[in-house]
């Protein structure tokens, strides 16, 4: 499997550019790779809900680094946010469908964890960490933000409004769903993004969240 390497100066992210969604971060590359690979197993699940062909060993994933980039702060502080050269390539239907549904897929999986888990979370070792409404409430957050950039105002749905959860997360899928062909699509102040890296981004914060819920769960 391709995949591209973010450096900044403290954390590398490696992700898989055909899967939108599965990243992971290490304090470098092998390290980064290291947890991507830990991974798989975890985001084999998320595949087999695509529908889509899973075309990868989960229990031996074979990475080739395809494309390396320079990180920013806000890698070092722990989210992907560098657009790839490839990124803003046009992106025909047949890939424009397969950024909606692995983006749909992530919201199962954050739906399904967040079902399963306990409303307080196991804290870090000094206490650090959200509970599961309030990590909810940060993801449904980002995602209004996020919409923005690919052209979709909403406001941030309310914890438990599923009209309103539906409905943002139905726009962006329509938005990744049609072809693209460069231009821009963010609106209001800021910089807009392209289909397949609000794809990866937006797949990638909810899977992070999914899992650490699924983490931090405390048990009966």
């Amino acid at each position: 499997m391709d995949v591209y390497l973010e450096r900044g100066s403290k954390r590398t992210f490696a992700g898989v550019l055909a899967w939108p969604g599965w990243a992971r971060s290490g304090s470098g590359d092998e390290a980064a790779l290291e947890s991507l690979a830990a991974s798989a197993q975890r985001y084999l699940a998320v595949a087999r809900r695509t529908g889509l062909p899973v075309d990868f060993d989960a229990e031996e994933p074979d990475f080739v680094v395809v494309q390396q980039v320079r990180g920013t702060a806000t890698t070092d502080f722990g989210a992907i946010d560098v657009v790839l050269d490839t990124d803003v390539l046009p992106v025909a239907a047949d890939e424009a469908e397969r950024l909606a549904v692995c983006v749909e897929a992530a919201w199962a999986e954050l739906d399904d964890a967040a079902d399963a888990a306990s409303p307080e979370l196991r804290k870090g070792p000094r206490g650090g960490g959200r509970d599961r409404d309030p990590m909810l409430e940060h993801v449904l957050g980002a995602e209004a933000s996020y919409a923005r950039k690919i052209g979709v105002a909403h406001r941030q749905p309310a914890l438990g409004d599923r009209e309103a959860i539906d409905a943002i997360r139905s726009d962006i899928a329509s938005v990744l769903r049609r072809p693209w062909g460069g231009e821009p699509l963010g609106i209001g102040r800021g910089k807009s993004w392209p289909p397949r890296y609000a794809a990866r981004r937006i797949a990638w914060h909810v899977l992070d969240h999914a899992w650490e819920m699924r983490d931090k769960t405390l048990g009966d």
